[in-house]
Parts: C-alpha cells; structure tokens; sequence
C-alpha cells in the first residue's frame, strides 16, 4: 500500500516537473536560451488560478485560462526585457537577468497575494478513490497523462509541423531563417510565452495537492532545471521521463527513509547520473563546425 501511494505521488510530482522543465526545453531549442525564473512563473500560475477562481469566484475554465495567458504574457515580458537586449549583443547576462525577474517576481506577489499558505480545491473529485488498497486523488492520476500528453506533442509539433521547424530553424541559424521569411524575434517571444505557460499550467494543476504561497516555485524552479538537464534538454520525451523518474525517486526515498533524506540522496543521484551520461537520458551532444 506505501508502494502504490509512493508510486502514484511521485508519478504526479514527478510529471510537474517534466512540465517545468518542458518550458526549458523549448526556450532552448528556439534561441539556445532558458529562462530561470520558471519556477516563478510556476508560482504566478497557482497564485492567480486561486485569486480569480477563490477569491473573484469566477468559473474554473476561464479562471485557468486567464492565469495561463497572463502567464503567457509573463513569458514574453522576460523575452523582451530580460533575454532580448543582452542576447542580441551576445552577451550572457540573461543568466542573471531572468534569475533577478524572478526573484523580483516573488518578492511583488509575496506583499500582494501574502506569505501564508492556502488551500486550493481540486479541479475533479476531492475524495480519494482506491487503487490496489492504496487512496490516491484523482488528480494524482490525470498529471502524469497531462504531463506525457503534452511532452509527446511538443515532439511532434517541433518535428512535424511546419510551424514547428520553422521554430527549431532559428536557433541554427537566424540569417538564413530571416531569408526564408521567418519572423525571428516573434519566434523567439512565442517560445518564452509557450515556455512560462507550461509552467503556469504545471502550478494550476499541483496546487491541490499543495499549498499556495508566494515560495513556492523557487525548489520546484531549481528541481526541474536539473530534470531539464538529466533528461537531455533537446529532447521533450527525455525532459518528461526524467522528471518522472526524478519525482518516483523523490517519492521512494521519502516514504522509505523519510524526507531528511529526499534531497541529499536526489541531487547525488542525479550527479552521478550526469557524471556518466553529460547530455541528459535522449539528449545529443552539440555539433561543432569546424
């Protein structure tokens, strides 16, 4: 019963940070850039799910759909403002940029929104159901199929579409994707809209198993960037099985060894698996011309 239980929680957990870690993934394989305060983008997702569904009452569908486009517009402020003006000139400061945005982020919806924890309700029923003698919630359920379902057609939209190439040609080469008619920095801007959504989403659907407060992207933002990079960041099927793998074995240990262990033998896992394989489980390595 503690296996099933353990198991289905971290298969959610898990595939939350698959989603988080998805909108790395897309950043960097339209302009070789990521953004570092998705785990804030997380947070903003929850954060304004329960302002317009708790405390404005409005219904549910158009309370996650106007959190995800803010977030969205999130996405291309950071574009615009924090990653555009340095990546253009070549330089790397985004790193920081994007790292400050979001602590900024933060810190603006910790003297709106509060510090203290809230409930949010779940979006299916709030009773857990039996799965081989273990009480599961039906959401726990439905993250991972949300989860998996969006990883499979993020690669067959970047593989298959024609929107989707034309997005992967600008990070090869820009000059020749502009030739081609392809409007570089509205590709570059959708990638972070896209990017900070995916991340909204994945804090709209974990806020009922957790709580909702202004901090609460900041372990889950650093979480899904080493799910990210374990998975091979070029690769969303790769990006999704490690964060599945990442929240089963988060899970295990703490129901196993308890929660003082869960993030010492985590991390060391992931050092050593990256010590052995660098490019991730399905990355590839970069090409060099030489």
């Amino acid at each position: 019963m503690l296996l099933i239980s353990a198991i289905v929680s971290g298969l959610a957990v898990g595939s939350m940070y698959g989603l988080i870690a998805l909108g790395f993934h897309v950043t960097y394989v339209v302009s070789n850039t990521v953004n570092f305060s998705q785990g804030s983008s997380m947070m903003l997702g929850a954060v304004l799910g329960y302002t317009f569904a708790i405390k404005l009452g409005w219904p549910m569908p158009l309370a996650v759909a106007m959190a995800l486009a803010l977030c969205a517009l999130f996405g291309l402020v950071v574009e615009r403002a924090l990653v555009r003006p340095f990546a253009e000139r070549g330089s790397n400061a985004w790193l920081m940029a994007t790292v400050a945005g979001g602590i900024v982020l933060d810190n603006i919806v910790l003297f709106t929104f509060g510090k203290e924890p809230r409930a949010f309700p779940s979006f299916l029923a709030q009773k857990p159901i039996s799965l081989f003698g273990a009480g599961v919630f039906p959401l726990q359920l439905i993250i991972p199929l949300v989860g998996i379902g969006i990883a499979i057609a993020l690669h067959l939209a970047f593989h298959y579409t024609r929107l989707g190439k034309a997005l992967l040609a600008v990070v090869q080469n820009k000059d020749a994707a502009r030739l081609m008619g392809i409007n570089v920095r509205r590709a570059i801007a959708f990638s972070f809209a896209l990017s900070t959504a995916l991340a909204g989403l994945a804090g709209l659907l974990i806020a009922p198993l957790f709580s909702v407060h202004s901090e609460m992207g900041m372990l889950f933002g650093i979480k899904a960037f080493a799910v990210a990079i374990l998975g091979g960041v070029t690769s969303a099927s790769g990006v999704m099985l490690a964060g599945i793998l990442y929240g089963l074995l988060e899970a295990l240990i703490t129901a196993y060894a308890g929660s003082t262990y869960t993030q010492i033998v985590a991390f060391t896992v992931v050092i050593i698996a990256l010590a052995v394989m660098p490019n991730g489980l399905l990355g590839r390595a970069a090409s060099k011309k030489v």
